[in-house]
């Protein structure tokens, strides 16, 4: 895997030339990384001031689909993880992911129609939405790692079907920023669903692999951009990355 390296314009332009879609670990931590160093300034919107709440948990659906998720939902959560230290972030930003958290569900609930675990012998005291949280706990115990005043968790979501393949989580202890990155499994989620939802950019890039569309909230507290990485030949989104950057940190 890639090491992160420094914050530089010449690591930026790095990324630019060799992150290939299916380079898909090093693709991940570059990804971060542009986002980092993003310099693109496009006409901020207003984000609701109460916004750095942290929201109530999604219930986890049977059936998930890339268009169920969406990116501004995660942004009170990533400003609460901004302000904690990097496993406290971590975990704030993984127990409120609506991907992740419908994820667990379907294992739990597969788990549940089998005979092995049934669910009944686990006690009154078992719901659904509890040990989604539980075993999000273990992923962030089992799956933390730190690098270069960076504290990550990087989670596969292989069990199909499920529109996403993999969840990274980052929070930057140095700059105090936090991070959610989800990769796409299927051509699916399109382009033009993006505009439908979002509206129409309010930026664009064209790298040597993909397109870009970016987006970005602005208030009093912070500014945050989603990134959304697009096959230019189908149009299919390939990946998505929220970044959060605290204002007025000390």
């Amino acid at each position: 895997m890639l090491g992160l390296v420094r914050e530089t314009q010449r690591a930026l332009k790095f990324f630019v030339k060799a992150a290939k879609p299916m380079d898909r670990k090093p693709a991940t931590l570059l990804v971060m990384m542009s986002l980092l160093l993003s310099a693109y300034a496009p006409p901020p919107s207003r984000a609701a001031e109460d916004s750095s709440s942290q929201p109530s948990r999604t219930s986890a659906q049977a059936e998930f689909s890339a268009d169920d998720f969406d990116w501004r939902e995660i942004v009170p959560s990533l400003f609460v993880a901004a302000g904690l230290p990097g496993e406290q972030g971590i975990k704030a930003v993984l127990e409120n992911s609506k991907v992740l958290r419908a994820y667990v569900a379907n294992e739990v609930r597969t788990e549940c129609k089998s005979d092995k675990k049934p669910c009944s012998a686990k006690g009154d005291g078992f719901t659904l939405e509890g040990e989604v949280s539980k075993r999000i706990d273990e992923i962030v115990q089992e799956g933390i790692f730190h690098r270069h005043r960076m504290t990550i968790v990087d989670c596969p979501l292989p069990r199909k079907p499920f529109p996403f393949s993999e969840i990274v989580a980052i929070k930057s202890e140095k700059q105090g920023n936090a991070y959610l990155i989800l990769d796409l499994t299927d051509r699916s989620y399109t382009a033009m669903q993006v505009q439908a939802k979002y509206g129409v950019p309010q930026d664009t890039n064209v790298t040597q692999w993909y397109s870009v569309y970016k987006y970005r909230l602005e208030s009093t507290r912070y500014t945050s951009k989603a990134v959304f990485e697009i096959d230019p030949v189908d149009g299919a989104v390939m990946r998505v990355a929220i970044s959060l950057k605290p204002k007025n940190r000390h």
